[in-house]
């Protein structure tokens, strides 16, 4: 991810978590020292056996594998750090060094997933864990560190700290994922493919700015070599064929609570496009387990004119397809 990449990115994420409610994480200073890091040439991977090390802030975002220490100065009572990867990776996280007060409400939280104002990616109905699950607390933890590895390409640590000099190091390391599934992607152009082979499992790819997706490929209910191929069966919705796709547009991150602007159950070799004029554009691949599905599209940002006209006390204000 280029350095002016990952600062449009964390530029929006701020802009989007101010506007679900997640302001009060935001200190003026500390949101400010984060964004100009981003710019910093010492961010950049220089080899693959070097692990990157520098100061962990209050609001923060990590894209690269490395060692990132918190040392309070003061108390810091509502802090977060948003992790993400490659979308074909997963992140695992280790807690070391830590020097924090439980018995005084001290506390670090790693989540598998992404939070904002209540809302979770990817959500409860496409997470493959309850949601108890998907937290590591390091204060319910037996054990001197703790640990965490995400199911998709973000994670997310929760942290609160009274005591001045009190911290922690938190160790990035990011893996390969061979079937990657619920994605949040770094960028607001791009293609991907989403495969779910045999598996009753559904997976979206979420795109957090306005975009215009096209379908380029989309391969439904291929069956097992040795199953017959389902005979073309209509449906009064496509939920009830268990094997689709749908496009979502929506101002939060949990795709359970997004509009749905199309869905699609039949197989396609052609183009189909959307403009979706939301803060979050996502593809979801809902499937039932029995076949080999796959989806392919592509995706680019709109531009300033392509933006839907506001319109006072109406949705339209933000989010809008056509």
């Amino acid at each position: 991810m280029s350095v002016a990449l990952r600062a449009q990115l964390f530029l929006f994420l701020i802009s989007l978590s101010s506007r679900m409610g997640l302001s009060r994480y935001i200190e003026d200073n500390e949101a400010s020292d984060g964004l100009y890091s981003l710019f910093s040439l010492d961010q950049k991977r220089e080899s693959e056996d070097f692990m990157f090390r520098r100061p962990l802030r209050c609001l923060d975002m990590l894209a690269t594998d490395g060692y990132f220490t918190f040392l309070a100065s003061r108390p810091q009572l509502a802090c977060a750090a948003f992790i993400i990867a490659e979308p074909n990776e997963v992140i695992s996280l280790e807690l070391s060094d830590v020097n924090i007060d439980c018995s005084a409400g001290d506390f670090i939280k790693m989540f598998d997933g992404w939070v904002l104002k209540g809302e979770k990616f990817p959500s409860s109905q496409d997470h493959q864990l309850p949601l108890h699950q998907r937290y590591t607390d390091y204060c319910s933890s037996l054990a001197p560190g703790a640990t965490s590895r995400s199911s998709q390409n973000v994670a997310m640590i929760f942290f609160r700290i009274h005591s001045p000099d009190s911290g922690f190091t938190l160790t990035v390391k990011k893996l390969h994922n061979p079937f990657p599934c619920n994605i949040m992607s770094q960028s607001p152009e791009g293609s991907f493919t989403m495969v779910m082979p045999h598996q009753r499992r559904n997976c979206s790819f979420s795109i957090i700015y306005p975009v215009e997706l096209r379908l380029t490929e989309l391969s439904l209910g291929q069956a097992k070599s040795n199953e017959l191929s389902p005979q073309k069966q209509v449906w009064s919705g496509c939920s009830g064929s268990g094997d689709y796709v749908e496009l979502l547009g929506g101002n939060g991150v949990d795709t359970s609570k997004m509009f749905p602007v199309a869905d699609l159950c039949f197989s396609l070799s052609g183009l189909a496009q959307m403009k979706i004029g939301c803060d979050n554009s996502v593809v979801r691949l809902v499937s039932s387990g029995n076949y080999i599905n796959r989806v392919s599209f592509q995706y680019r940002l709109l531009e300033h004119n392509e933006l839907p006209k506001t319109r006072e006390n109406s949705l339209d204000n933000f989010c809008t397809v056509e």
